[in-house]
């Protein structure tokens, strides 16, 4: 679009809408994530596993602050 000289704002609209996808996607992977593995390691997983999947969850929130 940039290339194609397009109008600034149809740019912005367009990169919004795409962080909005990419939100959604990460939104659903991180519930489906919850849900199934984290879940999984509370129930029938060791204490090591259990921390290692906060720490997962931690590293992976810590990494969208910045």
């Amino acid at each position: 679009m940039i290339e194609e000289e397009r109008y600034c704002i149809d740019v912005l609209t367009q990169i919004r809408a795409v962080r909005a996808a990419l939100n959604k996607v990460e939104q659903e992977t991180l519930g489906d994530h919850l849900e199934h593995c984290v879940a999984r390691a509370f129930h029938a997983g060791s204490e090591k596993d259990r921390k290692a999947k906060i720490e997962e969850i931690l590293d992976v929130l810590d990494s969208r602050r910045s």
